[in-house]
């Protein structure tokens, strides 16, 4: 299901054609970002990225042993996401990123200002089994309520909306593609 309508304004490039979006999906370990980002990628045409691979090993390390960052560990990751997100200002990407709270977002919309949010929310306890039967992840289960304490949801004035991680990816994808279609086309 697709709640939380927020506009978004998508610049065009000067030839009256518009620049394909920029998108982060977003939410707690085990929500389905990687699937839904892959999926999402593959059926716009856009680049992909996972967040994770832009942590330091030392960072990764803290997670793997069941330690939860503090700020002082994500701003520099923030940073390279947001780098990254910059490079592809002009063509478009679709990323898989937690961007769990306010102050990290607008830190990533200020690196591209054209991102979109697509948070995939639900039950914490569709998220313990997620993660419970997740292979060679090092995210584990443990960290999962030290995230959903930190979560901020969008705000109304946060471009992008909320869609249930529940729903197949099909539905979830084609949802997203028909929001951005019309939220250029404003």
């Amino acid at each position: 299901m697709l709640t939380g309508p927020r506009g978004v304004e998508e610049p065009d490039d000067g030839d009256g054609l518009l620049r394909p979006p920029i998108v982060m999906v977003m939410g707690v370990s085990g929500s389905g970002k990687s699937t839904v980002g892959q999926a999402l990628a593959e059926r716009t045409g856009s680049v992909y990225a996972d967040a994770d691979d832009f942590h330091s090993p030392e960072c990764v390390a803290t997670m793997a042993a069941g330690i939860p960052l503090g700020d002082e560990d994500r701003w520099p990751w923030l940073a390279r996401v947001g780098a990254w997100l910059a490079q592809h200002e002009d063509d478009g990407a679709v990323i898989g990123c937690s961007a769990l709270r306010r102050t990290y977002r607008d830190l990533l919309r200020k690196a591209a200002p054209r991102l979109v949010f697509v948070h995939l929310d639900g039950d914490r306890e569709t998220l313990v089994r997620r993660l419970t039967e997740r292979p060679g992840h090092f995210m584990p289960a443990s960290l999962l309520d030290s995230q959903l304490a930190t979560l901020e949801p969008l705000d109304p004035d946060e471009p992008g909306w909320v869609h249930s991680f529940e729903d197949p990816v099909e539905r979830i994808v084609e949802a997203t593609v028909r929001r951005l279609g019309r939220e250029q086309a404003r």
